[in-house]
């Protein structure tokens, strides 16, 4: 049996690692590995760090390239290859171009697809834009769906997904997390001073194509903090997109508490994520990891698809208000049992396992059988 994957994105990268990995070593499988290079620079770190060489790297990442041409790009170039390789099954992830692209093109040539991230739904299609139309796409396009959550589940099954087509995984970005967490690390000196100097650390991140007219607001929460808690500092990997930063160029204070640097790798933003105490985020994927370390996450967002952290504690919605962000803020700075009620709080995004139950919900669908001579 042969299982394409197909991912582009850093996000992607990382919770299709475990999966991809699965599949490599599985010597019942033929894996081959598709990356469209949505995303460059970010990605390739990711794929050096989990020791992944994809069979075929499209690198159609274009500077000023838009959603439409970008769109088009990905089904031109994956559609021949999906055509010479004749996968029995296509795995896609999450939300992106790159995975609604990667699932309509399988589609048209008739190849069962599995979406792995299920399920994720805020009903708005405008939040996140265009995340969620994505990934409504694709839960059509899809035969077999790896949904994370029980929550998620009910999602597909109330949009007449038959549940016999639904499995519940837990998040493969668990896997992941805790892959590189369990690997010794050595931070750059940069960062190795920064937390060196005893102060409680806030990791912020902001890049969500909704919230860029609003950002000006969170930078100024940002400032209030600093100002009044001399023991605090922010860290702050700016996301590559210009608006952004000049965002940041006009509305953060130069202050030796705020610390803007460039982004960083995976495994440097997971052992930051580890040494902060608070998480301030408009990004999807960190909602599942920090609460897998322990750390409470404001979500600096008016929606979330994963309301199941706001539902178990792990998650605050704090929108892109001012106020709100400094109010929620400054509460667990202060408020000891506040915060220790939200960082005590398990992680309802899963164990870690969830690579291994979709390879196996792959093998048992298929029939897949070990080759001659093989223990299973």
């Amino acid at each position: 049996m042969k299982v394409m994957t197909i991912f582009g994105t850093r996000p992607e990268g990382i919770k299709m690692a475990p999966v991809v990995q699965a599949l490599q070593l599985d010597e019942s499988l033929e894996s081959v590995c598709v990356n469209t290079g949505q995303h460059k620079e970010m990605l390739d770190q990711v794929l050096d760090l989990f020791e992944l060489v994809p069979d075929y790297n499209l690198e159609i990442m274009k500077a000023g390239q838009t959603v439409e041409e970008l769109t088009a790009r990905v089904l031109a170039e994956l559609s021949p290859i999906i055509s010479r390789e004749q996968p029995d099954l296509v795995l896609v992830h999450g939300d992106t171009t790159t995975t609604f692209i990667g699932a309509y093109a399988a589609f048209l040539q008739q190849i069962p697809v599995g979406h792995v991230e299920a399920g994720l739904r805020t009903n708005n299609i405008h939040s996140p834009f265009p995340e969620e139309m994505n990934r409504q796409m694709v839960g059509r396009l899809a035969t077999y769906h790896f949904a994370a959550t029980k929550k998620n589940k009910m999602n597909l099954i109330l949009e007449n997904v038959e549940a016999c087509r639904i499995t519940i995984t837990g998040n493969t970005v668990i896997d992941a997390l805790l892959q590189i967490t369990e690997k010794p690390h050595d931070f750059p000196e940069n960062l190795k001073q920064i937390f060196q100097n005893g102060k409680r650390t806030i990791l912020m991140t902001t890049h969500r194509r909704e919230n860029l007219e609003e950002l000006q607001h969170v930078y100024r929460a940002v400032n209030r903090l600093v100002r009044e808690n001399e023991d605090v500092q922010f860290v702050f990997p700016v996301h590559k997109n210009p608006i952004i930063r000049q965002k940041v160029l006009k509305e953060i204070e130069d202050t030796e508490n705020v610390h803007v640097i460039e982004p960083l790798d995976y495994q440097d933003f997971v052992h930051v994520m580890k040494e902060s105490h608070i998480v301030i985020t408009d990004s999807g994927g960190i909602q599942e990891e920090a609460p897998g370390l322990g750390k409470p996450v404001l979500v600096a967002r008016n929606t979330t698809e994963r309301p199941e952290g706001v539902e178990a504690g792990t998650l605050k919605l704090v929108g892109t208000s001012e106020g709100k962000i400094y109010k929620e803020c400054q509460e667990l700075l202060s408020d000891e049992a506040a915060y220790q009620k939200m960082a005590a709080i398990s992680n309802p995004f899963g164990t870690g396992d969830a690579a291994e139950q979709i390879l196996n919900f792959i093998k048992e669908e298929f029939k897949v059988k070990a080759p001659s001579g093989v223990r299973v």
